[in-house]
């Protein structure tokens, strides 16, 4: 603004005309309105030089101000550099989760510590980095044992024909009816609390030492808590199906063995009914396709 006014006075001190000498005035009155109007230009001029020396004073002193002041850039690098560093922990995090893209075996020698070791039991694993490929390859006598909790029992609900399943979620306890007022009781691991389900359905398939290939729900809901879970893993004594599988009709469950002998009598699995493996060949051989079983909670 100051540079504008400037100029202006600039140009109208150059612009002033010099006035005709009045023909009927002295020339010493001439001669002074000549000198009023050089004196007044003059003055204008100075103005405007005084202005714009402060304008330029102003902006220097804006410009040390600003060179003093970081820059914006400069003030986000704390910001930039604490997004980095999460990034770099939430990776180094999610590495811990994923196996490397090497192949690597891995040897469980402890008891039963923590999720991996409860899920998996004694294994030797073979993991891979693609998808849909992982496999599992685990040792001879690995979660086999002579074990078993079967027992005959007297049976008076005659209401469950013969060669029907009944599943006592509370007693932790599975019963197959014999008829004639007899069942075989088995002790078996059911579903954790808020896993636990109850209603009707069929055996529809059978299998010896299945694969396993968890739901995608299950995957996610450890990988939340920082357990890894392979996407398949091939049938064998350390899986965690065990030896046998009978697969229930309309659902995602299944009645099944286990590489974890300690987790029967417990609230342990996703849902499916856990035996013994020795219990569950015993029960596979009884067991039809097409079998009813019911499960109470």
């Amino acid at each position: 603004m100051k540079r504008i006014l400037f100029a202006a006075a600039l140009s109208l001190a150059v612009s002033l005309p010099v006035a005709a000498p009045a023909l009927s005035a002295p020339a010493t009155s001439q001669e002074q309105a000549i000198l009023l109007k050089k004196k007044k230009a003059l003055a204008a001029k100075l103005a405007a030089e005084k202005a714009l020396k402060e304008a330029d004073a102003e902006a220097a002193q804006l410009k040390k101000a600003k060179a003093k002041q970081p820059s914006i850039f400069a003030r986000r690098k704390p910001v930039v550099a604490e997004k980095q560093a999460d990034l770099k922990s939430k990776a180094k995090r999610k590495t811990l989760r994923i196996e490397p893209a090497m192949d690597r075996r891995v040897t469980g020698k402890r008891d039963c510590i923590g999720f991996m070791d409860c899920l998996f039991g004694k294994r030797n694993m073979r993991v891979t980095r693609k998808p849909r490929l992982q496999t599992a390859t685990f040792a001879a006598n690995a979660g086999l044992s002579n074990k078993t909790t079967h027992e005959t029992v007297n049976w008076t609900e005659s209401k469950y024909p013969a060669g029907s399943l009944v599943v006592k979620t509370p007693e932790r306890a599975l019963y197959y009816v014999l008829g004639d007022g007899e069942a075989i009781r088995y002790s078996v691991g059911v579903g954790k609390e808020g896993m636990q389900w109850s209603g009707n359905s069929t055996i529809v398939r059978k299998q010896e030492w299945p694969s396993w290939t968890p739901p995608q729900v299950m995957i996610e809901r450890e990988a939340a808590k920082g357990h890894y879970i392979p996407d398949f893993m091939e049938g064998g004594p350390g899986n965690p199906l065990g030896a046998r599988a009978m697969y229930i009709g309309g659902s995602m469950y299944r009645v099944h063995g286990t590489n974890n002998e300690a987790s029967i009598g417990g609230a342990v699995s996703s849902g499916c009914i856990r035996m013994m493996n020795a219990d569950v060949i015993d029960l596979y051989e009884r067991v039809k396709i097409g079998s009813k079983i019911y499960v109470y909670q």
